[in-house]
């Protein structure tokens, strides 16, 4: 499932990680390393799995906290507007 940001939502990577701005309210949320991954990697068209794969190898976690995390955070994404 490629991420697909809605139309007001901004983001900007820092060293830090990413950071997204809802215009529609003026909330943002700041992403760590981990969740840019995950945004990226969706972003280009990656699937939930790949995704999962790319924290695997990039970081020190097992597949079923990586994936635990992954669906986590897009669920979160879903349910507060910021993809469509």
């Amino acid at each position: 499932m490629p991420l697909r940001f809605a139309p007001d939502i901004t983001t900007a990577e820092t060293e830090y990680g990413t950071v997204l701005l809802d215009q529609r309210n003026g909330d943002y949320w700041e992403l760590n390393p981990t969740g840019t991954l995950v945004i990226r990697t969706l972003l280009e068209g990656g699937e939930q799995s790949d995704a999962v794969d790319a924290v695997i190898a990039a970081f020190d976690i097992d597949r079923a906290q990586a994936a635990h995390d992954v669906t986590a955070l897009i669920d979160l994404l879903q349910t507060s507007g910021l993809t469509v």
